[in-house]
């Protein structure tokens, strides 16, 4: 140390602190900047509806029939999404019988009966199947402009074994039609398409809060920091898993539309393009127990 050095005045003891308030004030934590616009889950399924219709428009008659999911080609896979929307449908009325109905099996009716149809009747069947269920949640949507989102939908709503609110439901559907959308893009062998940052983010926010869910039966308690990157991303705190906790937390860092894809089981994890920080026997396991979130 010089006499220079010697002489440089003191930072005051609580300047770290202010640095770091001031930090917080200027950016939440966890989130990317510039940080994507909120927009509320009716947009997101919004969004995600206009942009699956507009590639159905965009296909060819052939394309309507080329394999595309669980024997299903195109026409089925499309039919399978509109008996989805019929049972939203149900759903956001208090029926029963949906409550724990097969998530495949319940609209498998629905996916064969396209097969004699022409594509166009396909289509416009499904459109209207979710217009419909536009219908049906918008004024929840514009009485939670005065509310709160979380008073104007926070009743449950119970379909396919889930107890979800009317917001997570829709959020839920937007994830379903994105993930199908890309099956068929790849099916047709189309280039994959990434959902805008704004109804991202909701995606990923969903997936990482349902990954303790998905993680239950892990033979150890796992503290979890998951950061995603890019557009759409952030960083969460979760605990995964039961029993003795883990020696160590597990820090795990990957892309936010590549996380996507393996919460509905697209990718595994071995694909996946993903920093590890900690056990990475845990991380693999944690990563695996995101892949069982997916209904397909």
């Amino acid at each position: 140390m010089t006499a220079a050095d010697r002489d440089l005045p003191m930072l005051p003891p609580e300047l770290r602190e202010r640095v770091l308030a001031a930090s917080l004030r200027a950016r939440n934590a966890g989130r990317p900047v510039p940080d994507a616009p909120e927009i509320s889950a009716v947009e997101a399924y919004r969004r995600a509806a206009n942009a699956f219709y507009a590639m159905l428009c965009v296909l060819s008659d052939d394309d309507w029939q080329t394999p595309a999911l669980r024997g299903l080609d195109v026409q089925g896979l499309v039919g399978h999404l509109t008996g989805v929307e019929h049972d939203v449908h149900r759903a956001l009325a208090g029926d029963p019988d949906v409550a724990d109905a097969d998530h495949v099996g319940s609209t498998q009716a629905v996916a064969a009966r396209q097969a004699a149809r022409p594509p166009a009747q396909t289509r416009a069947e499904w459109r209207r199947a979710a217009d419909r269920t536009l219908d049906l949640v918008r004024p929840a949507d514009a009485a939670a402009q005065g509310k709160g989102a979380q008073e104007a939908q926070g009743a449950r709503v119970a379909l396919y074994g889930m107890r979800l609110s009317a917001n997570t439901l829709l959020v839920v559907r937007a994830f379903e039609l994105w993930t199908h959308e890309n099956d068929i893009r790849q099916a047709v062998g189309w280039q994959a398409s990434v959902p805008d940052a704004s109804t991202l983010r909701l995606m990923t926010d969903l997936a990482a809060r349902l990954l303790p869910q998905a993680g239950a039966g892990l033979d150890q308690q796992v503290d979890v920091r998951l950061v995603l990157t890019g557009p759409g991303g952030g960083t969460w705190d979760v605990t995964v898993g039961g029993g003795p906790p883990a020696a160590m937390p597990v820090a795990i860092v990957t892309d936010a539309v590549g996380f996507c894809r393996l919460a509905a089981n697209r990718v595994t994890p071995a694909e996946l393009d993903v920093d590890v920080t900690g056990d990475r026997a845990c991380a693999a396991a944690v990563l695996t127990a995101a892949t069982t979130l997916a209904l397909d």
